[in-house]
């Protein structure tokens, strides 16, 4: 699922702030398999794709399993602004992956010395987050709702 217009960086922060924060990241990139990180890590950066697929995915008893894809424009790790600064979950390349990395300390440090940059900040994850939750909730409602019709009410 694409995620709305929105939740884009490059269309969701006014002009000002993504100006500032696009002065920040490096460009990287991840071959097909690459782990960007583990779930209950140290979330110590975050990306936007620029190209390419990356899954998020969950542990669970004898692997992991996807809970969603991610594409161009999109953010890859929120964990990093929350303390503790631990990953919720596992992120891997599915295709090859162009993106601009950002330092999390560094956008945390921008964050607290320019309050309305933070609160921006924080804004834009929230909605992201708030989209993601509506679509995990979508995506168990289709797994595990009734088939007969009964049920729910």
């Amino acid at each position: 699922m694409n995620a709305p217009p929105t939740t884009s960086m490059l269309r969701a922060l006014p002009a000002e702030y993504r100006e500032r924060l696009m002065r920040t990241p490096r460009e990287v990139s991840f071959r097909p398999g690459t782990r960007l990180f583990e779930e209950g890590g140290r979330a110590d950066r975050f990306w936007i794709v620029l190209s390419g697929t990356v899954d998020l995915d969950l542990r669970v008893p004898g692997g992991r399993t996807v809970v969603e894809t991610l594409g161009p424009d999109e953010l890859i790790g929120w964990s990093w602004l929350f303390t503790p600064h631990v990953w919720h979950l596992g992120a891997e390349a599915t295709t090859a992956v162009r993106a601009h990395e950002f330092d999390a300390a560094a956008i945390r440090s921008m964050c607290r010395d320019d309050p309305a940059l933070g609160l921006t900040v924080a804004q834009w994850v929230g909605g992201i987050l708030t989209h993601r939750l509506c679509s995990a909730r979508t995506r168990l409602l289709d797994l595990y709702a009734p088939r007969d019709g009964g049920g729910l009410r």
